[in-house]
């Protein structure tokens, strides 16, 4: 006996005009046995500037319930439901619910489909005018100063093109700590309003952005930062490679760790890395006694 099941639907919603809307999405609004939003009130704004109603039950699905409320969902599924997951703005699971529900159903053997639509983040890469042909998506940084610095310290030596969003609040102080991390003179652009009325790029080094973001901006943010710069052996000196090595280290890795991924990237013999960092230590101990 063949088994019948239902279908889960990732709908892609519009990130700013609502013009960008998928003509699928309408049909998929409309024919849904259920309808999960982030935000219910945000979907029936949706469907009325879209002219439409929804016929199927319509359900709330945000990070505080979506744990509980995924089992609910994926025995509809399993009961051969049509099930319609969208978000607020742009594609689900995209650091928005839709990862737990995605996974359950995959589990199941549940046929899980897509209506593609407007994304943040590769729309802030198409603008950003930085390389887009290998990038990494980071999502959010984490609050805390301390945490926030340790995450950047482990993407340091990434030479993709590095993509964040981030709070309009935070903004300054994640820019600064990207400049400290990256390098001041480290190229960025910041994607405010994408698609909205107020739309907004702003480029350049990450220490002047810093200094622009310090006097408050507003909207939906999303940085994009460029990759560091492919720097061979020879570019490298002592300092640069204890200052990866240091990186590292505070990142969680062990020295003996750190100093052959180190080595590996810059192409060197490991010992060399080595006593770069243990003339480096050297120098340190003996400063303060070299004064007397």
């Amino acid at each position: 006996m063949v088994r019948v099941t239902g279908t889960l639907v990732l709908a892609g919603t519009p990130i700013g005009d609502i013009a960008d809307a998928p003509p699928r999405l309408a049909t998929e609004l409309v024919n849904a046995d259920i309808v999960a939003a982030e935000d219910t009130r945000r979907l029936r704004g949706l469907t009325r500037a879209l002219g439409i109603h929804t016929t199927g039950r319509v359900v709330s699905y945000f990070e505080g319930n979506e744990s509980a409320r995924t089992p609910e969902l994926v025995e509809a599924l399993v009961g051969g439901a049509r099930v319609l997951l969208v978000t607020d703005a742009g594609m689900p699971s995209v650091s928005d619910p839709g990862y737990r529900l995605v996974a359950a159903a995959v589990e199941q053997d549940i046929k899980v489909t897509a209506v593609p639509g407007p994304s943040a983040v590769l729309t802030a890469l198409a603008l950003s005018g930085l390389p887009v042909d290998r990038f990494c998506f980071e999502g959010f940084l984490p609050r805390k100063a301390g945490e926030r610095l340790g995450k950047l310290r482990e993407v340091a030596d990434e030479r993709r093109t590095l993509v964040y969003f981030e709070a309009p609040h935070r903004l300054d102080d994640t820019l600064a700590a990207m400049a400290e991390v990256f390098g001041a003179e480290r190229r960025a652009a910041v994607c405010r309003e994408l698609t909205k009325t107020y739309e907004e790029v702003k480029r350049g080094p990450l220490a002047e952005l810093a200094a622009w973001a310090a006097e408050g901006v507003r909207g939906e943010i999303t940085v994009v930062v460029e990759g560091a710069p492919e720097t061979g052996p020879a570019e490298l000196d002592a300092e640069e490679l204890v200052r990866r090595v240091r990186v590292r280290e505070e990142a969680g890795e062990r020295r003996k760790e750190a100093i052959a991924a180190v080595a590996a990237d810059a192409g060197l013999p490991k010992r060399e890395v080595f006593d770069a960092v243990v003339a480096a230590k050297t120098a340190a101990g003996a400063g303060p006694a070299a004064k007397g």
